[in-house]
């Protein structure tokens, strides 16, 4: 892959070069490869199959997730989150020692504490890692889902980025079962404050436990506001709203 200069930048093909555009620019690239056909029978790729096999199951339970979430997501997220979650599958993926090769998977490695602990702390916006924008410790209560960040001052607890006047809290609780592909959540209420040194005490409390089973996930939200004249705009686009899986039983 080589990246294009110049001022006219190529779309298509020219021969066995493929011109295109993606996030890191306009880009060309040498056709090559295998024939399809040889890769999907020849035994000499048996690895490269049960590579792409789990590869795939790697990737469908990064969509389960995000699809689960999209509705934060579309809030809080990056343009790289697809890959970034396949990647974090694929390591929890690693872990399953019980399936023979080509056949492991997060519906068997999940049930792991070391699994779970790779998922934990996922935060969905690279440009703005949870971590770095709430300072304030919280609680998590696994059984009814609802999260409390008692004692919160903003001005000291918050790293708000400049031009913000109002944030908001939110917290999902979501049921996600691998095996099945089945996902199910529920949103709590939101906290919507200044961004002002009054101490205040949140209590985020999703309004029922998501149904099914499967991996218990828990997320925590904060978004930024300009508020003018009575009305609050999301700030940038959402460039600098955090979006983290806070839990994972």
């Amino acid at each position: 892959m080589a990246k294009q200069t110049g001022i006219i930048k190529l779309k298509g093909k020219i021969g066995d070069l493929s011109f295109y555009k993606s996030k890191d620019g306009h880009l060309a690239r040498e056709k090559g490869g295998v024939d399809g056909d040889r890769i999907a029978n020849d035994p000499a790729f048996i690895r490269t199959r049960e590579n792409g096999k789990e590869f795939g199951t790697s990737a469908s339970s990064g969509k389960l997730v995000r699809d689960a979430l999209r509705p934060m997501i579309m809030r809080a997220g990056d343009g790289r989150v697809t890959s970034r979650l396949t990647k974090v599958m694929t390591n929890i993926k690693n872990l399953d020692a019980t399936s023979v090769r080509g056949e492991r998977n997060i519906g068997v490695a999940i049930a792991l504490p070391a699994a779970k602990e790779l998922l934990k702390g996922f935060n969905f916006n690279i440009r703005s890692i949870f971590g770095s924008v709430l300072y304030k410790p919280f609680a998590v209560d696994v059984a009814t889902g609802e999260v409390t960040v008692l004692g919160l001052v903003p001005t000291n607890d918050v790293a708000a980025p400049a031009g913000a006047t109002h944030m908001t809290l939110r917290s999902a609780w979501a049921k996600i079962d691998f095996v099945q592909g089945i996902k199910s959540v529920e949103i709590s209420n939101e906290f919507n404050g200044p961004l002002d040194a009054t101490a205040v005490d949140v209590t985020l409390t999703p309004a029922q436990a998501p149904t099914g089973t499967g991996t218990d996930v828990y997320l925590l939200m904060i978004e930024f506001f300009q508020e003018v004249n009575g009305i609050q705009y999301s700030l940038n686009n959402g460039q600098y709203n955090a979006l983290s899986i806070v839990e994972v039983n």
